[in-house]
């Protein structure tokens, strides 16, 4: 009977072993068996035992907490109305004027280099963490790996811990200052880790790249962002417009692009009545649910605004906040 039952156990270990992969993967975890294995994957990226001991020794559990906050994002939860006002407030707008004075020497050379006009590098700033004050203080490391072992975008999550991991390895921060948000950004642009490692500049010319402490890194590593998502310096982000007739809802969303002399021709209008602006630029019309909500057409650089973030809401908020800055913009 025991040796029946060895050879039982042995075909079941042979037959999770030729499982396919995407079956395997659906069998549960410890854990602790699955930390294990995350560990070998760090390994084989070049990731030193040092810094996996440091980083990972004492993490015993997955945190609920940052599960809920992940299934409750406002982009997902809230309209896009309200989300741009609570955004957009007064506050934020005065600030970011002050902002703008603050630092006119790096947003000029930010601004020169990556060919990003600089109200919209500062209106980032702004709605990801009101100008630096709120980047988080949630310690990094265990929060993804906490959304690395859930399910619902595990494979995103552990590309993006690996990154971390090694961006503590390469000694660009420590681990006692690798802290952001819930979701793992980081810094006053809320850099992910692999946006720190693809985008992130060394503006001020120290030898080290500083997104955390350092105002002019943080600035040039954004700029660099948006330039390499396929800003153009020629435009705005889009505009609040109104319908003087109803459109039918094929021409609408991202997927359309018409030039705004057809989208003029369409009855679309500025949000205070006048013509279009007369230029060969190709926009999408954006249209609310609620009849009473603002419509958008929105223009190329709100597709590079989406590359940062990919919501909607996000995109109308910084490009609403950039321009309400200096109202009397009008490209």
């Amino acid at each position: 009977m025991k040796k029946i039952g060895q050879q039982f156990l042995l075909l079941g270990w042979l037959f999770l072993l030729l499982l396919p992969s995407s079956l395997a993967q659906e069998i549960p975890q410890g854990f602790a068996t699955w930390l294990e294995l995350l560990r070998e994957d760090a390994r084989s990226a070049g990731i030193s035992e040092k810094t996996l001991d440091a980083a990972l020794a004492d993490l015993k559990a997955p945190e609920p907490r940052v599960i809920e906050l992940d299934q409750k994002q406002p982009e997902k939860t809230t309209s896009l109305e309200d989300y741009v006002a609570a955004r957009v407030s007064q506050e934020r707008i005065a600030e970011g004027r002050l902002m703008l004075k603050r630092y006119p020497t790096w947003l000029g050379r930010v601004e020169r280099k990556y060919k990003v006009q600089r109200r919209f590098i500062v209106a980032l700033w702004g709605i990801e963490s009101s100008y630096g004050r709120h980047t988080g203080k949630h310690p990094v490391i265990p929060a993804l790996v906490t959304l690395a072992y859930d399910t619902r975008r595990g494979d995103y999550f552990r590309k993006e811990l690996i990154e971390a991991l090694k961006i503590l390895d390469d000694g660009h921060v420590s681990l006692s200052r690798m802290k952001g948000s819930w979701a793992g950004a980081m810094g006053p642009f809320q850099f992910m880790p692999s946006s720190y490692r693809h985008y992130a500049v060394d503006a001020d010319g120290d030898g080290r790249i500083d997104i955390w402490g350092s105002v002019p890194d943080a600035l040039g590593s954004a700029a660099n962002y948006l330039a390499k998502a396929g800003w153009k310096n020629d435009q705005t982000w889009g505009r609040p417009v109104k319908l003087t007739q109803k459109i039918a809802s094929s021409q609408t969303g991202l997927d359309t692009r018409l030039p705004l002399s057809r989208w003029q021709a369409l009855g679309v209008r500025r949000s205070n009545g006048r013509a279009l602006p007369r230029r060969d630029l190709q926009a999408s019309l954006l249209v609310a649910d609620d009849p009473a909500a603002s419509s958008y057409l929105v223009y190329s650089n709100f597709r590079a605004l989406r590359r940062w973030n990919r919501s909607n809401a996000f995109a109308v908020a910084v490009g609403t906040l950039a321009e309400s800055y200096a109202e009397n913009r009008s490209r």
